[in-house]
């Protein structure tokens, strides 16, 4: 399978260690495509919801995939959110060609761009964190009762669906939060001068221009690959919202790189590391 060049590419909200978490589609896309630069903006690793008897052979190698980026000498910048906010006491550690940060400035073709994961917009999570991490649950919960729905729909020879987008597109508040989201991204980034926002976490894959009174921005969400299975790709002065489609990879082969394992599960125990940072307080 030929793999297609992409300047950048920027990946939010991957749930890894979740039920949700569509890690085998992910690899089937990151296997897919040869990057010059990849920003994973937050929520990549569920440490939140982390537990050791959830951690499948599909999680581990997206890990993997994204440590040979780090090898071959990608730039690969980590940029913390909420489900992974126990990294931020790692901010601006760097090793090869990963870097981890909270947020980040860096010019895209003749532009400047804003990037971040987006939390720190949401009031639930700087005042209610305990209801933050039920609704995670609970999104979680609703994330499996959609698998079994959609397993059923299947035998009948109907279409899927998502019963997470069905309930958001249903409540005016939900709709409401996401359009204030939007809108105070690029406001801020209108004000520091920015010509892109960049965010990720409210699941909601989006490329639109934004106007204020004091200028225009472009705003960018990636998406997520627990709902909608999307990624931000700039290529040759272009966005596009990449939205994952099995039908693309049919004929593609999918079985493991050898080289892709390096013995990683020797050299790095990742239940172990992250039972160790949802054990240890913040800071």
């Amino acid at each position: 399978m030929n793999k297609r060049e992409v300047d950048l590419v920027v990946l939010s909200d991957v749930h890894l260690g979740t039920y949700g978490c569509h890690a085998k589609e992910l690899l089937r896309y990151l296997k897919s495509i040869k990057p010059k630069k990849i920003l994973l903006n937050g929520d990549i690793i569920d440490i939140w919801q982390f537990s050791k008897r959830y951690w499948p052979e599909s999680h581990m190698k997206v890990i993997r995939k994204i440590l040979k980026f780090v090898a071959e000498g990608v730039p690969v910048t980590y940029l913390t959110g909420n489900h992974d906010e126990m990294l931020r006491k790692f901010a601006d550690f760097q090793l090869g060609s990963l870097t981890i940060t909270n947020k980040l400035s860096l010019r895209v073709g003749k532009k400047r761009a804003w990037v971040f994961h987006g939390d720190i917009f949401d009031v639930t999570m700087q005042h209610s964190k305990w209801l933050a991490r039920l609704g995670a649950i609970g999104y979680d919960t609703l994330i499996l009762l959609n698998s079994l729905v959609n397993w059923i729909l299947m035998k009948l020879g109907r279409e899927k669906m998502s019963l997470s987008k069905k309930i958001k597109n249903s409540i005016k508040n939900a709709v409401k939060f996401i359009n204030n989201f939007e809108v105070t991204a690029a406001t801020l980034a209108i004000e520091k001068g920015y010509q892109y926002v960049i965010c990720g976490h409210i699941h909601q894959p989006e490329i639109r221009q934004i106007e204020t009174e004091k200028g225009t921005v472009t705003y960018l969400n990636s998406g997520d690959w627990v709902e909608n299975l999307t990624a931000l790709e700039y290529h040759k002065g272009n966005w596009q919202v990449y939205r994952y489609q099995a039908a693309d990879y049919l004929t593609a082969d999918l079985d493991p790189d050898t080289s892709d394992n390096d013995s990683l599960d020797g050299k790095l125990d990742i239940r172990r590391l992250l039972d160790l940072l949802k054990s240890e307080p913040m800071a």
